[in-house]
């Protein structure tokens, strides 16, 4: 399915969490990533009610030099009980700018909620 456009808007507090949890971590390009953040915008949807977006970086900006789209990042999700419940991943434009946050999700019911940051780790109750 391709994504949903919409009318882009600002990062919403659980979008913007999620993404500087994924950020704090030390690799190439995260500290130009995280600069980035306030100049992020959302501007589609990956389908009805899910909580996975396309990003886009508004602004001119200083480029991230990643290898590869993907953040390199292990974002594990887990439930209350400790069950690992997917993974959060974040996707970049060529390396250099932010381009979605996507909710991996292995429960039978698609997430309806980003995961909150509790303990520094990404804890989601279904």
């Amino acid at each position: 399915m391709a994504p949903l456009s919409i009318d882009p808007r600002s990062l919403n507090a659980d979008e913007r969490t999620v993404l500087e949890h994924v950020l704090s971590a030390e690799f190439v390009g995260a500290s130009q990533l995280r600069r980035q953040l306030d100049r992020t915008e959302v501007i589609a949807v990956w389908g009805p009610d899910s909580v996975s977006v396309d990003l886009q970086v508004r602004e001119l900006c200083e480029h991230a030099a990643l290898t590869k789209t993907l953040v390199p990042v292990d974002a594990h999700v887990h439930d209350p009980s400790g069950a690992y419940a997917g993974e959060i991943l974040v996707w970049t434009d060529r390396g250099a700018t932010l381009a979605a946050l996507e909710f991996a999700w292995v429960t039978d019911e698609m997430p309806m909620s980003l995961p909150a940051v509790v303990d520094n780790r990404l804890s989601w109750r279904p």
